[in-house]
């Protein structure tokens, strides 16, 4: 049997579609209802339905009174207050295209990515770079009165349109603005059963950055389509309070990156979270330490999915299908997935080959703004190629075996460095781990262990020896601070090998 799960697609969205109108229609019928809540240690910050719809509609209208008129890009300099999604919401009901960043960018980073981009329009908030010589400068302020404003129409259209950009890092680690549809709010809802476990009643707790698409779509968007509550952490809410709010403001659901979750149980041995169904994590591989710490400490489960800002997720394990030990999880249904070879075709079931997605998905992206020739090289045939590494089980089970750039050689055999990570965070006081691999001499490379832990080098070798096989074992191991890793808290492997070679930790 190949490495291929096509599922029954959903049936499309409709003719006339608005992404921002499409997730605030189930709000609409319930308008007292708890929309998001910015929550601290203070208190919360309370959004009605009727507010959040009031404040999207009208600072559309603002935005187009600026001067924007549709299809005009505007980048989003922001940070996780309420004025986010209003600004964010309101562009797409406006018909303009939102392009979210980290508000962490310095000067010289968003200049970089705005000279790309030449938007019409910056919004920010005080205090947060902005680009040399913006075409015009939005204050963020203007938006406190949104709800006051009369309400725009919502520019309803092609579902296929471009509707909003994300960056990443793209295939040669340069940042790439993702182009997405309208329709890819449509595409989401294949989630919803097949990884959340989400409904109208749930109260939604996400811990990371808006301009994320991760927490753009679990902790905000979704919750929002179906009427449930996002619960939102105020600016400079650390991790070690996060169970604090969640019990205080009765989250049944948590998401988080696996860092997130980790920072959580080393404050914490155990957790009373009464109302708490479960998590969700993605970002990165979740280790199964993290998710044993998890579900002892708080007798909760941790749902894990795989995805990318160019689909979202797409392979997940969910409370309706739970995932087999040692796997990532299943094809969300209404999925079009294979498992590709090099010459793009279908491996046999349980042979590692590039994770690849068809064409025809409603949440694919359109493509890289200004990089059509990256673009094109992510295609093959009518397949969209992730860069993951997987193998898929008889039953459609997919195991996560790393990024196609990460995976290690070891003496000819190729090692996925989350099973030598995995093995390795085993070993007393090894602290956080990342295997990578170092170049000694031309043709000649060998599997190296970064470590932040009080462990040995000694105790480390021996603890490799006794689960590990001898070509996956790592044969040089250097301590670290820390290590280095993203705003998203994902590990950077080519910037940890870059130390180690320059020898400066």
């Amino acid at each position: 049997m190949t490495s291929e799960i096509f599922s029954p697609a959903l049936p499309p969205p409709p003719h006339a579609f608005n992404m921002a109108a499409h997730v605030l229609a189930a709000g609409a019928l319930t308008p007292d209802k708890l929309a998001m809540q910015i929550v601290g240690p203070s208190g919360a910050q309370r959004w009605s339905y009727a507010r959040l719809i009031a404040a999207v509609r009208g600072a559309g209208t603002l935005l187009l009174q600026a001067g924007l008129v549709p299809g005009d890009r505007l980048v989003l300099r922001l940070g996780n207050g309420p004025e986010f999604p209003v600004a964010f919401l309101g562009a797409i009901a406006a018909g303009l295209v939102p392009v979210p960043s980290s508000a962490q960018l310095t000067r010289d980073e968003i200049t970089k990515l705005a000279r790309d981009l030449d938007p019409a329009a910056v919004i920010a908030s005080q205090g947060v770079a902005l680009p040399d010589h913006p075409a015009r400068v939005i204050d963020a302020q203007t938006l406190r009165k949104a709800h006051d404003a009369p309400p725009c129409d919502f520019a309803m259209g092609d579902p296929s349109r471009l509707a909003y950009m994300i960056f990443t890092s793209g295939t040669g680690g340069q940042a790439r603005a993702v182009m997405h549809a309208h329709r890819a709010i449509w595409a989401r809802q294949m989630m919803f059963d097949g990884w959340y476990g989400l409904g109208k009643q749930d109260r939604l707790m996400h811990a990371g950055a808006f301009n994320w698409t991760y927490t753009l779509g679990t902790g905000l968007m979704d919750p929002w389509t179906v009427g449930a509550t996002a619960l939102i952490p105020a600016e400079g809410v650390e991790p070690r309070s996060l169970p604090l709010l969640m019990k205080r403001f009765d989250a049944t659901i948590f998401a988080a990156a696996p860092g997130i979750y980790r920072q959580i149980l080393k404050h914490h041995d155990h957790l009373d979270l009464p109302h708490l169904r479960h998590g969700l994590s993605a970002g990165e591989a979740l280790p199964d330490s993290t998710r044993a710490g998890w579900n002892e400490s708080t007798g909760t489960k941790i749902y894990e999915a795989l995805g990318m800002s160019e689909c979202s997720t797409f392979i997940s394990d969910s409370p309706a299908r739970p995932a087999p030990p040692g796997t990532t999880g299943y094809a969300q249904t209404g999925r079009h997935i294979a498992v590709l070879n090099e010459q793009g075709q279908p491996v046999a079931r349980g042979t590692p080959g590039m994770l690849a997605i068809h064409h025809s998905d409603p949440g694919l992206y359109l493509g890289y703004w200004n990089a059509p020739e990256e673009s094109a090289a992510r295609r093959v045939g009518a397949w969209f190629l992730t860069g993951d590494t997987v193998a898929m089980a008889e039953d459609g089970a997919i195991t996560y075996l790393g990024r196609s750039y990460d995976m290690l050689n070891a003496g000819g055999f190729r090692v996925s460095p989350l099973e030598i990570e995995e093995a390795m965070a085993g070993c007393p006081d090894a602290g956080e781990v990342a295997a990578i691999e170092i170049d000694l001499r031309a043709d000649v490379s060998v599997i190296a262990l970064a470590y932040t832990g009080s462990a040995t080098h000694d105790q480390l070798a021996t603890h490799a020896q006794t689960c590990l096989a001898r070509y996956k074992q790592p044969r040089l191991f250097r301590h670290f601070d820390s290590l280095p890793r993203n705003r998203n808290a994902k590990l950077l492997r080519k910037e940890i090998r870059a130390i180690w070679t320059q020898g400066d930790i």
